[in-house]
């Protein structure tokens, strides 16, 4: 398998990682009528923190189409690598929100809203696409300053400090639009669970959230490589 291949079977299983677990805490949260909002964002913070550590040196770690679009428009990735790692990563999510169906079984997983992310109440949908927009923003600044930026510390703590973004992204605005700050986290549960509504909110905010941030960070940090001053 060449690498591009292997890279592929990486983001395929993180992603299906990042949808069981974070999904399945949702549905579980949700589901039973106590929704545990430390519990819902320490799961997606630390299964993301994981699977970036552990898929970093493999496919990079994206585990987002919303970041690998950001590497794509940053030129850090080459558009037939791109494409074949979202689809990769679309599958994952799809795969792991049948297998959570599967688990919890079909009462559970429509009782839990199939674990995707909604609108909270009176959030327009102009509003969840500039929210999922700051949040994703955040997400992929810090996937540039740890993990693309050369002097960044890639090995020490990328994965911890994106899981972190994750953890206070839901913690803080979680209960406004599910803080997905991914396509792909949207793309899966929505897909088995019939649940369409909205669906601009969590592709349009992410996307443009991270493409703002590839260009800032590019432009302001990354145009020259002199180390940044004390």
């Amino acid at each position: 398998m060449d690498n591009v291949g292997k890279a592929a079977v990486a983001e395929f299983v993180a992603t299906f990682a990042l949808i069981f677990i974070g999904a399945g805490a949702v549905i579980q949260a949700v589901g039973s009528g106590q929704l545990d909002l430390v519990g819902v964002a320490l799961a997606h913070g630390l299964v993301l923190a994981i699977m970036v550590s552990i898929t970093g040196h493999i496919s990079g770690g994206l585990v987002n189409p919303a970041v690998t679009i950001a590497l794509w428009v940053a030129g850090k990735i080459p558009s037939y690598r791109a494409g074949i790692l979202i689809v990769a990563q679309l599958l994952g999510a799809v795969a792991g929100a049948l297998l959570v169906r599967f688990v919890v079984g079909g009462d559970l997983f429509d009782a839990g809203g199939a674990g995707a992310p909604a609108l909270g109440p009176d959030v327009s949908v102009g509003t969840g696409i500039v929210l999922e927009a700051i949040l994703t923003f955040f997400l992929v600044f810090a996937v540039f300053g740890t993990a693309i930026d050369p002097r960044g510390p890639w090995n020490k703590t990328a994965g911890f400090t994106i899981g972190l973004v994750i953890a206070f992204d839901i913690l803080a605005f979680g209960p406004l639009t599910g803080a997905a700050m991914n396509p792909a986290r949207w793309f899966g549960p929505a897909l088995v669970g019939g649940l369409w509504s909205d669906a601009i909110v969590w592709i349009v905010g992410p996307i443009a959230g991270a493409i703002i941030a590839s260009v800032v960070y590019t432009s302001v940090f990354l145009r020259s490589k002199e180390p940044v001053a004390p």
